[in-house]
């Protein structure tokens, strides 16, 4: 899958709080950005790619209480589709990069929490959602994740490949770091873990870490190195924000950085 064309002005944005430097809440606007692929799978006539969507927002159907912005983000693009701006639900795939949790209030930086509900709100009337755990993702306890896993639409990926309506999508969580830290994975582990998934030539993959792009792109040198020479597929990331979200690998990948952003792929 190629990305031929991202638009660079959001045609929706959503209002939301997040945690300020230096303490408090902070108001800030999530971009909803359009970019067409040369191909999608029969029965997908669109991608919403997102991540680190660490913020609360009012919930169109809370009355105005706030919800994650992820939850907010999946019933906005239902809205948005009911009134015909975005591709029907059951057509829709959903690709999550990771980190999705906030404080109810949004007041605290960096803070980890479960983030099922999110997972979950996509799962109801999206075609599927696929993706991979950020550092700051939980998913409940080990009893309780099984509800999300018994959603025949939900695949949380790691370490593995899967077929999504002829999508090869692969995917592996968390960053690279000390183990003993939440959200951190043996860096040896992490980058043996994203060769194994390359080498099942996935159309795309998902990382909550990804590569460096350009200089101005930051990322993980050591992920840029192990995709060169892996020119059929597409990256998608998140973890540090890009002022510019597409990337590419010399002689390797394109990178879609979604942080803090959705992107809206169709054909």
């Amino acid at each position: 899958m190629k990305i031929l064309d991202l638009d660079r002005e959001p045609f929706y944005a959503i209002s939301f709080l997040t945690a300020a430097h230096g303490g408090g809440v902070v108001a800030e606007m999530l971009p909803f950005l359009r970019g067409r692929v040369d191909v999608l799978p029969d029965g997908v006539k669109a991608l919403l790619v997102t991540s680190d969507l660490q913020g609360v927002a009012s919930h169109p159907k809370l009355g105005g209480e706030t919800a994650l912005l992820g939850e907010v983000v999946a019933e906005v693009y239902a809205e948005l589709a009911d009134e015909g701006t975005v591709t029907a639900l059951e057509n829709t795939g959903v690709l999550l990069a990771g980190d999705y949790y906030s404080t109810p209030g949004g007041d605290k930086r960096g803070a980890s929490g479960d983030v099922r509900d999110v997972w979950l709100a996509f799962a109801a009337g999206y075609r599927w959602v696929a993706g991979v755990a950020g550092n700051h993702d939980q998913f409940g306890a080990a009893g309780q994740r099984r509800h999300l896993e018994c959603e025949p639409n939900a695949h949380l990926l790691d370490n593995n490949v899967i077929d999504l309506d002829g999508l090869r999508v692969g995917g592996v969580g968390l960053i690279p770091g000390r183990p003993e830290k939440e959200g951190r994975r043996d860096e040896a582990e992490f980058y043996a873990a994203i060769n194994m998934v390359v080498d099942e030539k996935p159309d795309v993959l998902v990382l909550h870490q990804g590569p460096r792009g350009r200089r101005d792109q930051p990322g993980d040198e050591s992920v840029r190195d192990r995709l060169q020479g892996w020119v059929s597929s597409l990256t998608i990331c998140g973890h540090s924000h890009w002022n510019d979200p597409l990337g590419e690998i010399e002689g390797g990948p394109q990178i879609l950085n979604v942080d803090a952003r959705v992107v809206i792929l169709t054909e």
